[in-house]
């Protein structure tokens, strides 16, 4: 067995190959900062002609809707060259997301027991969210140029998942958009076509419609039949020209307060049963913890600020790392969790311990 390591910020990947077939586990959080390198990963093997993976999930302690689609793309991208991706010790939340969108029909789930060094990666990883009072900010994207994106480019291409997952797995949509309050005023941030994106338009335009009261009220409307809605005199007879007979909008909370809308448009009169609702409030869910995580309130020029920040953090992280591998002769798990434990024992974030070790450059064993 070969045995590579990897760590991408808060995501840890190792790939084994056991009689040639890779076994690539993941370690941390699998969010819409994370996704992609993941992604390039499994890519990459396939590309190799690697056709039979398997990924081990028993140390992920998060997935957002991006994670869920790197590994929906996986499994499409093996059965098409007649392979097929194995998921290993799926957490329960996982499976059920996986099984709620119907993507587990294209995986194959095995559970074995977990070896004493995944269960250390796992504390590792229950350690590193526990030691920190505020949760560190997430790894920033950054372009080819080294340049930070701006917060609002990758929120709004986690949206884009987001909307295109939900078209493809909710029945009977005919297309889904992802409606945002910005710079004091409603607009279609991420949309799967053209149509929605004008029906969210006239909403905007009339000043009514179902989309605008989920975000103001905060809570879901389903309108089963648009013929038969008396509540939006002027936004009815718009959709009814369109062809549109149902839509489900479901506000996207942060902080406890509504930022904006999922809605899910049909052709079809009471397109949307209990199944649908269900898996509409599991993708409004997922948007709104991309956007509280990403922090929309703030302005682009404090959230490029903020990115940068992190990008910072995250450097000097990685770098005390370095310092205790090569002083303690350990591998980057075993530096990282060093360092995690460190940090625990004084009291302090894992920055701030980082930083210490950079600035009296050497580990301080009596925090070990």
């Amino acid at each position: 067995m070969v045995m590579s390591d990897d760590s991408i910020g808060e995501l840890g990947l190792r790939i084994s190959f056991d009689s040639q077939r890779p076994t690539l586990y993941v370690v941390g959080d699998l969010d819409v900062v994370a996704a992609p390198s993941l992604a390039g990963v499994l890519h990459a093997l396939i590309d190799d002609g690697h056709h039979q993976l398997a990924v081990d999930l028993a140390g992920l302690t998060f997935m957002d809707a991006r994670g869920l689609g790197v590994l929906a793309e996986t499994a499409s991208r093996t059965i098409g060259a007649g392979g097929s991706l194995s998921i290993h010790n799926a957490p329960a939340f996982i499976r059920r997301m996986l099984d709620i969108t119907h993507l587990s029909d294209r995986m194959v789930f095995t559970t074995s027991v977990v070896s004493h060094s995944k269960l250390d990666r796992r504390h590792a990883a229950d350690e590193q969210l526990a030691s920190v009072g505020e949760p560190e900010a997430s790894v920033p994207m950054v372009s080819q140029h080294g340049l930070v994106r701006s917060s609002t480019d990758v929120i709004d291409a986690a949206l884009r998942l987001v909307t295109a997952l939900a078209g493809a797995t909710v029945d009977n949509a005919d297309g889904v958009s992802v409606t945002l309050e910005r710079h004091g005023r409603l607009m279609t941030v991420a949309a799967s076509n053209e149509a929605v994106s004008t029906m969210d338009r006239h909403q905007y335009e009339t000043g009514e419609g179902p989309c605008l009261d989920a975000k103001a009220q905060g809570r879901w409307f389903y309108i089963e039949s648009l013929a038969d809605e008396t509540r939006w005199p002027t936004f009815v007879p718009l959709a009814l020209d369109q062809g549109i007979h149902s839509i489900l909008s479901s506000p996207l909370m942060t902080r406890n307060r509504p930022q904006g809308a999922l809605n899910i448009y049909s052709s079809t009169k009471q397109a949307f049963g209990t199944h649908e609702q269900e898996l509409a409030a599991l993708f409004a869910d997922q948007a709104s913890q991309i956007l509280t995580t990403a922090g929309p309130d703030l302005s682009d020029e404090q959230s490029n600020e903020r990115f940068a920040t992190a990008l910072t953090a995250r450097q000097q992280i990685h770098q005390a790392q370095g310092v205790i591998m090569e002083r303690d002769d350990v591998n980057a798990d075993e530096a990282y969790g060093s360092l995690l434990r460190q940090a625990r024992t004084a009291g302090i974030t894992v920055l701030a311990r980082a930083c210490e070790i950079l600035t009296s450059g050497h580990s301080d064993d009596g925090h070990a």
